[in-house]
């Protein structure tokens, strides 16, 4: 649920990325297991209102509790988005559902909204089971439930990685209406008997083909064994892979299906182009003097591994520029800051591996520059789909030898 905004004009300098081929440069940092066509990285940007969404109803005039809808408009939505407005009464209605929908369209309040509605007026006893693949996505859902059911008096505790076991479990002796959590914090829970997953009755996999695949599967199932008084399943994501159609059949029993988009193709209000970096070019210095560009207010650059994340964030400081960097290595609360310094502005290039790719709401991110090709067609879609968000425009590189 967001603001009908028209698309952003800042009349900004375009930066034409054919020129970068003249930077001089040591070092490609060229990921060399992508299996992408450099084709898919180039992609004119087409005028959003073209394919706008015409809500059939205001905030106010949603089925649910009038304080839920009171927080939404605190919070400035005025109309529900098309995946919002799509998937609402099936999940009020305890069906199965799986969604998929464009990054920026408000999946997060889609689930939350009508979950947050039906356990209105209900004791705590650990009805909602949401799992994130990322920590930053799960501490957002967080954020997200508290705001929209302020005042109701439901009660949510997170479990992610990088904070204290011992708090976790102290805060579990208390139930709580939803877990929100990361898989590997929750499964430790429920192996320590912290946590019963029998007590659960609804699953959410916020992002559910990154938490299909093999990094999370295995998690994945053993919640499903346990959770024997399930009832109803949701499946939210941007993408989808084919080769998880039996996983999905397997969770989800006459599912109602919501697909505000075919395929998966990146938003089409990004431009999308590639940067030529040839055998002996520097590629730092390229993206040194890219991000110089004063276009590039706000800057999200991607990297496959943790260690070239580092190594690109140390060189932009030594250049100058205002930069940090998250990745799995680091601390929780070393990201949960560097995040919110990219947020506010504080610095102008946030440096990440693709735990920042996945449902993160960062608003006007200028641009998103992939150091490496990224593996797969999915990641790239997550990762370029960080800007060009809530009607605004973006534009998006790729860096290709």
């Amino acid at each position: 649920m967001r603001n009908r905004t028209p698309l952003n004009n800042r009349g900004q300098r375009n930066f034409d990325s054919k020129r970068t081929s003249r930077f001089k440069s040591s070092g490609n940092g060229q990921s060399k297991s992508s299996s992408i066509d450099p084709k898919h990285f180039v992609k004119k940007a087409v005028a959003q209102e073209v394919i706008k969404h015409t809500p059939t109803q205001l905030i106010e005039e949603l089925p649910v509790n009038t304080k839920i809808v009171s927080n939404l408009l605190k919070k400035g939505f005025k109309t529900p988005t098309e995946i919002q407005e799509k998937t609402l009464d099936a999940i009020l209605e305890g069906r199965n559902l799986l969604g998929l929908a464009q990054t920026g369209t408000g999946k997060t309040a889609a689930f939350l909204v009508p979950i947050i509605h039906n356990l209105i007026n209900q004791k705590p006893n650990f009805q909602v089971l949401i799992v994130s693949p990322t920590r930053e996505l799960a501490l957002q859902i967080d954020e997200e439930f508290k705001s929209i059911g302020n005042g109701l008096n439901l009660s949510c505790t997170s479990l992610i990685g990088g904070t204290s076991v011992g708090r976790d479990i102290n805060n579990l002796r208390r139930p709580s209406h939803i877990i929100i959590g990361t898989p590997g914090r929750i499964s430790d829970m429920v192996r320590q008997r912290a946590l019963n997953l029998k007590n659960f009755s609804v699953l959410v996999l916020d992002e559910f083909d990154r938490l299909l695949d093999m990094g999370f599967s295995r998690d994945i199932q053993f919640f499903v064994d346990g959770m024997s008084n399930r009832k109803q399943t949701v499946l939210f994501s941007a993408t989808e892979e084919k080769g998880q159609k039996n996983l999905i059949n397997n969770l989800l029993e006459n599912p109602v299906e919501i697909r505000v988009r075919t395929g998966n193709v990146s938003a089409d209000s990004i431009e999308q182009d590639v940067v030529v970096v040839k055998n002996g070019e520097n590629k730092m210095n390229v993206l040194i003097n890219m991000v110089r560009d004063e276009s590039f207010e706000k800057v999200l650059v991607f990297a496959e591994t943790k260690r070239w994340v580092s190594r690109i964030c140390r060189d932009l400081r030594v250049a100058g520029i205002k930069a940090d960097e998250i990745h799995g290595n680091k601390s929780q609360n070393y990201r949960i800051n560097a995040l919110n310094s990219f947020k506010n502005k504080k610095i102008q290039v946030l440096v990440a591996t693709d735990v920042a790719a996945r449902g993160l709401d960062i608003s006007n991110v200028s641009h998103v520059i992939n150091y490496q090709q990224p593996k797969n067609i999915d990641s790239y879609i997550h990762r370029i789909g960080r800007t060009g968000r809530a009607g605004e425009s973006g534009k998006a590189f790729t860096f290709i030898n």
